[in-house]
């Protein structure tokens, strides 16, 4: 039996993907990349924003059609949106085989047994609890780096958002299945680990009566093999001076911190349920530099929330060129049924979303520009992550760079490299969002 398994989204869905290839080859089954011969398909949907419904839906459809020519024999459908959209998916696309809710992917084996045999299967667990899986995680992102989901869910409930009512509230995995997992990823070749949940800030409130993530770093800090570990999803407000310590007595924990802050306006950020104002960020973001002089910092900003006007959009605007962020992405705000949110008066029109979302990555691309200015001359370690085909130009990233959503550093280089190597690099040039080196000898 040859298995396709297609997830869609962020990197917390894809670590449920990759605990589900686990117990599927562990079960035997094969796999393939090819849809024209796979006898089972699996796809791990998304449904945080409409861009990410719209792909997850789109998904699905293209998969049924391989039901029609009868060498597909099952279709799984898995993730938020089968959580979110049970029936409807039921209703519409009835080539669907099985359906599994997000807290109930350690039952991907029977799903697929019982869609074999020609039973329709479904399995939605109640958002309490973490799934227990009993086999190795099959990492998909290459091998020399992988995420480590260390919680479930969210309490925090921003009105524009979907996750708390599909993921469900906050669950810490306990620290000791954590640091086992890490142990055995860095035995499989990770030198990267990647922490995230919905709030990585919050990690042990509920398991042992305080924040922990200072604790989880300290243990994860003495794994032999691990190189780097990085942090994402940090809510401004609940980053803490033992994080901040932990960050600098820890020499594998990168010098870098993802933390979403959506808005700076205070009027934008209380309609979006936010627990900061501009006067906090401001404080916040001055402290970590204070602290760690050569951190990272990262973030996401949503264009175009109800009620926004002209004057916040500025004061947005004015706030990013003051703060300097190293790293940040934009999105148009998306309207989920469901959410406060969406029936809350003074909606913007999608092309003034655009429009808005424009000019903040224009000024962002002025902003990182100058600041990769600043770093000529500095030498970097940087993971390689491929090579420029028909050329001696290897791409790399630095501890400033998280894969996929960050810049990369171009090396010019005779030398023969592999994936994950790992290599000291002067900085010489830069792009707008990417930077140029060479090798430091020696």
């Amino acid at each position: 039996m040859k298995l396709l398994f297609i997830s869609l989204g962020c990197d917390k869905n894809l670590v449920d993907a990759e605990f589900m290839l686990g117990l599927l080859q562990k079960n035997g089954m094969e796999m393939t990349d090819d849809e024209y011969e796979a006898d089972v398909i699996v796809v791990n949907s998304c449904c945080f924003i409409n861009d990410a419904k719209e792909e997850s839906i789109n998904t699905i459809l293209e998969m049924a059609e391989h039901k029609k020519d009868g060498k597909l024999k099952a279709l799984i459908v898995t993730g938020c949106l089968a959580q979110r959209y049970r029936q409807e998916i039921l209703t519409e696309i009835p080539e669907v085989d099985a359906i599994l809710g997000t807290n109930s992917y350690e039952d991907i084996v029977e799903a697929v047994q019982k869609a074999l045999e020609g039973n329709h299967y479904e399995n939605f667990k109640s958002l309490e609890g973490l799934p227990e899986i009993q086999a190795k995680r099959s990492v998909t992102t290459g091998g020399h780096f992988a995420y480590l989901k260390i919680a479930e869910g969210c309490n925090k409930r921003c009105t524009y958002c979907i996750i708390p009512y599909i993921r469900g509230n906050y669950r810490s995995v306990p620290m000791e299945q954590l640091v086992e997992q890490a142990k055995e990823l860095a035995a499989g070749g990770v030198k990267e680990l990647i922490l995230v949940a919905q709030e990585t800030t919050l990690y042990g409130v509920d398991l042992y009566g305080e924040k922990s993530l200072h604790r989880l770093l300290d243990e994860l800090n003495k794994i032999s093999g691990l190189f780097w570990i990085r942090i994402m999803y940090c809510y401004p407000e609940e980053i803490y001076e033992e994080l901040i310590d932990a960050m600098i007595r820890n020499e594998k924990v990168c010098h870098y911190l993802d933390m979403p802050i959506q808005h700076a306006n205070d009027a934008i950020l209380k309609r979006m349920g936010r627990r900061t104002s501009r006067g906090d960020l401001e404080r916040i973001i001055a402290h970590l530099r204070e602290r760690i002089p050569d951190i990272a910092l990262r973030t996401t900003l949503i264009c175009g929330f109800p009620g926004e006007t002209e004057e916040s959009h500025e004061e947005l605007m004015q706030f990013i060129n003051d703060m300097e962020f190293d790293r940040l992405g934009a999105f148009t705000y998306s309207p989920e049924e469901g959410t406060p949110a969406f029936s809350f008066p003074d909606q913007i029109e999608e092309e003034q979303k655009k429009d808005w979302q424009a000019d903040v990555m224009e000024l962002q691309e002025e902003v990182i520009f100058d600041k990769n200015e600043t770093l000529k001359g500095r030498e970097l370690f940087a993971f390689i992550e491929g090579k420029v085909s028909d050329e001696n130009t290897y791409v790399g990233r630095t501890y400033r760079d998280a894969p996929d959503v960050d810049g990369y550093l171009f090396i010019n280089t005779g030398e023969e490299l592999m994936t994950g190597d790992i290599v000291k690099v002067k900085v010489t040039g830069a792009y707008e969002y990417d930077l140029i080196g060479e090798i430091v000898q020696g």
